[in-house]
């Protein structure tokens, strides 16, 4: 039995998978030479890290007698943002027909991550022995590229001219319905549209479609349109139907586009009297190309990081063991393992990996006056640490410098790299995205405040990530998430898009880093790709173009 448009159901097209595929090309330079009476057979193996132990993922074909190969078989990784995917590339000199590669000569390796990868799209390193030495002058080339079937969406809109009167009482109920062609013969639902009530001439509303669902990105496939009667019963009574390409439907910019509605049945009975069930035509068909992620970071997007951490009384005397900010030289407290379990992610995708730590709610020296916007480092001029490791550093070190004290105010960090995101969005490239980790162990004091700063970002390229530490009453954080009630500012101003992601951290203390990092960083693709799409940004570099020119560096360097 059919059911409503719009309810769902067996014959409705599947999600779009959220994962991406990269394709990466090895090639060397200078490899060491282990042949007597000829040079090396070089063969690269790609292990991936699982669990704690490198499983081998592939490997190229062997090169004969070649130290500067060209590998033409690549390998195909899945990519995910919100991991750390650790990757070891080894080259050998193939010696035997042997499967293993123990009983060959090792040339050298190179340790890296596959966000280090797709961010830079081409990277040389040195190759390195396994006591850490360079082997020789040898160096990997690896190079990235984002495996899609195609990027393409296509925005249409359908009318109906006189369709055949199927209801008793009234006219019909009209709805219409896209099919594409499997290879094996079967025709698959790909779109339905909305029922219009009581018409013969329904103007339904224009729908967006990808042109993989659509049609398999070819444009010369077969369709076939349906169009039906839904019935309040659940039924649906056919009205007719026609066969076309999708290449028909770009003829519209320059003709009329339309089709006879044919129901094979009622030809039949009525011969050559027969002429259609009515027309259906193409009002509008509009291609458009929607960008990925990986568009726009292997396209020059620097994924920004800032991170401000909580300073107020209510984490307890740092002396104390008690206290979250308790510094136990065997176990990281909380709010270093929350910042290694972000910062390591979000570090492949800068490429100075200098990143501003800012700290809250704490009286500083030398005058000791409360402070809700500081450096980490109390350098004003160069807020910037080296890395994650710097900004643990820099955490530990003025742990031990300031006066803990509050409230816990968060509009003046956020409304801090909001100035440089609003220089970004002046810019209007896809040159910088910012993300700001705040770490916090309590309620919200400036609420209101806070509410007004997210919604005033939610306009610039910039996400807010929130993990809260400790055992206080999170609820105010679900909020501030928006993810069931958009934010309203006081000025009456609706968030422009969700870019807040809050998580306990008491939900992952018994869970590995990466976990956290999934779950608090699973949203952001979504989050850059919309603010840029929603602006017609499109990446600064293109597939096979040159670099775009871009604007000054960010956060004032």
């Amino acid at each position: 039995m059919m059911q409503q448009p719009g309810m769902g159901g067996p014959g409705a097209p599947p999600p779009p998978s959220c994962k991406s595929k990269v394709e990466l090309r090895i090639s060397c330079r200078n490899l060491l030479d282990k042949d007597f009476l000829s040079k090396s057979d070089p063969c690269c193996a790609l292990y991936i890290l699982q669990n704690g132990r490198w499983c081998e993922a592939g490997r190229t074909e062997m090169v004969l007698n070649n130290l500067n190969p060209d590998f033409t078989k690549t390998f195909v990784v899945d990519y995910y943002f919100e991991e750390v995917q650790k990757l070891l590339f080894s080259v050998y000199d193939i010696d035997n027909a042997t499967a293993s590669l123990d009983d060959d000569d090792f040339l050298g390796s190179v340790q890296c991550t596959l966000g280090h990868l797709v961010s830079r799209q081409t990277v040389t390193q040195p190759l390195c022995m396994k006591n850490g030495k360079q082997a020789g002058k040898g160096t990997i080339t690896i190079s990235s590229e984002e495996l899609s079937g195609s990027n393409e969406y296509v925005t249409m809109q359908f009318k109906g001219t006189h369709l055949d009167k199927k209801d008793f009482f009234g006219k019909s109920d009209p709805y219409l319905e896209i099919f594409k062609q499997t290879p094996d013969g079967k025709w698959v639902l790909t779109h339905r549209t909305e029922v219009i009530k009581n018409t013969l001439n329904p103007v339904w509303k224009p729908f967006k479609v990808s042109l993989i669902t659509l049609c398999g990105a070819n444009y010369d496939a077969e369709l076939l349109i349906k169009i039906w009667d839904w019935d309040n019963d659940g039924s649906s009574d056919f009205i007719g139907e026609f066969k076309t390409t999708f290449r028909r439907f770009l003829e519209v910019t320059t003709s009329t586009v339309e089709w006879d509605c044919i129901n094979p049945a009622k030809k039949r009975k009525k011969g050559s009297k027969y002429k259609n069930s009515g027309v259906i035509s193409l009002l509008s068909s509009k291609v458009e190309t929607e960008y990925t992620f990986l568009d726009y970071i292997m396209g020059g997007c620097e994924i920004n990081f800032t991170v401000a951490i909580d300073f107020t009384a209510s984490n307890g005397d740092p002396r104390n063991p008690q206290s979250l900010h308790f510094m136990n030289p065997t176990a990281p407290n909380e709010y270093l393992r929350a910042l290694r379990a972000v910062g390591q992610v979000c570090q492949d995708y800068d490429t100075d990996k200098m990143f501003p730590g800012l700290g809250f709610g704490a009286r500083i020296p030398p005058q000791f006056q409360v402070h809700h916007e500081f450096p980490l480092n109390f350098n004003y001029q160069n807020p910037f640490c080296a890395g994650v490791q710097g900004l643990e550093a820099a955490y530990q070190s003025c742990i031990y410098q300031v006066q803990l004290y509050g409230p816990t105010n968060f509009a003046p960090v956020i409304n801090h790299l909001a100035r440089f995101a609003a220089g970004a969005a002046r810019e209007n490239t896809a040159k910088n995205y910012y993300i700001l980790l705040i770490l916090t162990d309590g309620v919200i004091s400036d609420f209101i405040e806070t509410k007004d700063a997210i919604v005033a970002a939610s306009y610039l390229p910039m996400s807010i990530i929130i993990v809260g530490v400790g055992r206080a009453d999170f609820s105010e954080m679900d909020i501030l998430d928006g993810d069931d009630h958009p934010l309203i500012s006081r000025q009456g101003q609706r968030c422009a898009r969700d870019i807040v992601q809050f998580v306990p951290f008491r939900d992952f203390e018994r869970a590995p880093p990466r976990e956290l990092a999934k779950c608090v960083l699973a949203e952001l693709p979504d989050q850059v790709t919309g603010y840029f799409r929603s602006r017609g940004i499109k990446p600064l570099r293109l597939p096979g173009a040159g670099a775009a020119p871009g604007p000054p560096p960010a956060y004032g360097r």
